[in-house]
């Protein structure tokens, strides 16, 4: 880009030939980079006999061309399961399959009536470390020749995080809605902080890695949550876990905090999301 833009009388004499062959490589250098310069260029010539003559070239080169290819719908499909199959594929969708079935047979198998509640706490590391598992060297035994290509790095990561999204919200959700109710948060409670854990992931695995991202995120939630429910006498973990997941996601404070803290991770990750190009740090 550049602030000068070239004179009336130097695009005339270029138009009607008469401009020196160097002043006219400089010129045709300078039409490259400024737009405003080609148009007037273009309608300068236009204007002139040879614009007729053109014309035809044109329309007869554009005529002769083939018709752009469209790829066929099956190979579109065949390559977003290509990029996507790493995310559903491993033990990271068993895994999730296992919290929602484990959860269902506590409350009802042996009457666990702390199960929505420890639901709750267990969803939102599900979709973080099914991020973590699907993607880098050791999701994907062709990770060194996809990273290569153009579709690698951040768009690659984001269509594999849209899978398992897709995948952990619903089944988690519908896990959750057919526990008993206990008087806590809903079963879409821990939609927001699951999707905050996970950008949070993503945007700390620019500096650590994902599957470092994936243990401080996840972990460092396990840790606030379970923690202090697991530290109480026998007995009060259910109501310890209810009043932790009440803390943590009840009310419309503790929602706004973490569509919030979500907001933020998306910013940071749009920030820095040419570390995703550098292959050695996934």
């Amino acid at each position: 880009m550049t602030d000068w833009h070239a004179p009336d009388a130097l695009i005339a004499h270029y138009t009607d030939g008469s401009l020196p062959d160097s002043d006219a490589w400089s010129l045709e250098k300078h039409l490259e980079s400024c737009t405003a310069c080609a148009g007037r260029v273009s309608e300068a010539v236009r204007a002139t006999a040879a614009g007729a003559v053109l014309f035809d070239v044109r329309e007869a080169v554009l005529g002769a061309a083939p018709a752009p290819h469209t790829p066929p719908a099956p190979a579109a499909r065949i390559r977003f399961l290509w990029a996507a199959g790493p995310a559903v594929r491993g033990a990271w969708l068993p895994a999730a399959l296992l919290v929602a079935l484990g959860a269902v047979v506590l409350a009802y198998g042996a009457d666990f009536t702390g199960a929505r509640p420890l639901l709750l706490a267990l969803a939102p590391v599900v979709p973080v470390a099914g991020v973590a598992l699907s993607y880098g060297a050791h999701a994907d035994p062709l990770h060194e020749l996809i990273a290569a290509t153009p579709s690698a790095g951040l768009r690659l990561v984001l269509t594999r995080t849209a899978v398992v999204l897709a995948v952990s919200l619903p089944l988690l959700t519908l896990a959750g809605l057919v526990l008993p109710s206990y008087g806590g948060p809903g079963a879409a409670a821990w939609l927001l902080p699951g999707l905050a854990l996970t950008l949070a992931a993503l945007a700390l695995g620019g500096w650590l890695g994902l599957r470092a991202a994936t243990a401080v995120t996840g972990g460092g939630w396990l840790c606030a949550v379970l923690a202090p429910a697991l530290a109480t006498p026998d007995g009060a973990v259910s109501a310890a876990l209810t009043d932790q997941i009440s803390a943590c996601l009840g009310g419309a404070p503790a929602q706004g905090a973490w569509a919030a803290a979500a907001a933020l991770c998306a910013a940071l990750l749009a920030a820095r999301r040419t570390a995703y190009d550098r292959l050695e740090r996934h």
